[in-house]
């Protein structure tokens, strides 16, 4: 609609704004609400809009941030007291790809400290609901950026996700959340978590939106020497192809005890959807899955204890005043 000039940017933002204004003090989803900052950028692209030949794939569209990417000139907290007042000179390379198409930004939103959790309870500065349920936590790490796409404050924002941190907030909320693989897209201003586990992606209402976003933040990267030397397809082309004679397995192993009755029930009712569509599903066996989440937690926290040495107030971080060096 803006390509078309049915509709201006201020007018979408303005519209999320209001919606926000509603919805936002019951979710906290923004550690750093930039929706005012929003509003006048999305001003100023009305004013482009009457110059430009070619119209950007994000012009004008309100995108939210998870607190962990770096955003130039913009507070990067990892909503942690630590890099409370911390105010990035650079852009995260996925908010340059962003800025590039004309994103806006409507804000940083909470997570776990660090990245770490699985609820955004443990955030320093305060929790994040559920939107369709506030007695119930939206997920994490990345929970402020499902919560406020859930709620229909912003219809798109970036997540990070080390061992589920896009993908389980987004079930919670009821949105598409896909962590790419890793080094599809760039890590470099990510405040690094697991360094070989960690991947930005997003967050989005729509398989269609997640497809369009893949497309801008996907490719390599030199100043991340992860991010893989590989084509980036159009991945909305994917989108409505025939899926016959497509073969997927199941494993066993994910048919586990304690796994909920409903839950189960759910991931049945979409196989026989695939199978109905042409897919062909066969039960397989990965033996070594067992061992997952103990290979995780080694190599997780030993990654995240070699990161976080750096927040120790002599460059980064909190520094208690007045304390003299001897």
């Amino acid at each position: 609609m803006i390509r078309k000039k049915e509709v201006k940017p201020s007018e979408v933002v303005q519209s999320f704004y209001d919606r926000a204004k509603e919805f936002e003090p019951k979710i906290n989803s923004y550690v750093t609400d930039l929706m005012e900052e929003a509003l006048k950028e999305a001003e100023k692209k009305d004013r482009q809009l009457t110059e430009l030949e070619r119209i950007p794939e994000l012009f004008g569209l309100p995108i939210a941030v998870k607190d962990n990417i770096s955003t130039k000139g913009i507070k990067t907290t990892c909503s942690s007291k630590i890099l409370e007042n911390y105010i990035p000179p650079f852009d995260a390379t996925v908010i340059k790809k962003l800025k590039e198409k004309g994103y806006i930004i409507t804000g940083k939103t909470n997570l776990d400290e660090f990245a770490m959790g699985s609820s955004t309870e443990n955030s320093a500065f305060f929790p994040t609901k559920n939107p369709w349920d506030t007695e119930r936590v939206p997920g994490g790490s990345s929970g402020g950026s499902a919560a406020a796409v859930g709620a229909g404050i912003v219809p798109a924002a970036l997540g990070s996700d080390t061992g589920g941190s896009i993908r389980q907030p987004a079930a919670f909320c009821g949105v598409v959340g896909l962590k790419p693989t890793y080094g599809r897209v760039s890590r470099y201003g990510l405040v690094a978590f697991a360094s070989s586990l960690d991947q930005i992606g997003p967050i989005t209402r729509t398989v269609e939106d997640a497809a369009l976003l893949m497309n801008i933040i996907s490719g390599k990267d030199p100043e991340d020497s992860t991010s893989a030397s590989v084509e980036v397809p159009n991945f909305l082309s994917f989108i409505g192809r025939d899926i016959k004679g497509i073969k997927i397995g199941l494993p066993e192993e994910f048919f586990v005890e304690g796994l909920d009755s409903q839950i189960k029930e759910m991931v049945l009712s979409a196989v026989k959807q695939l199978e109905k569509e042409g897919a062909e599903v066969i039960e397989i066996s990965m033996p070594t899955t067992k061992y997952a989440i103990e290979a995780y937690y080694i190599i997780a926290p030993s990654e995240a204890s070699s990161n976080l040495a750096r927040y120790d107030g002599v460059r980064y971080g909190y520094r208690t005043p007045g304390i003299l060096r001897p």
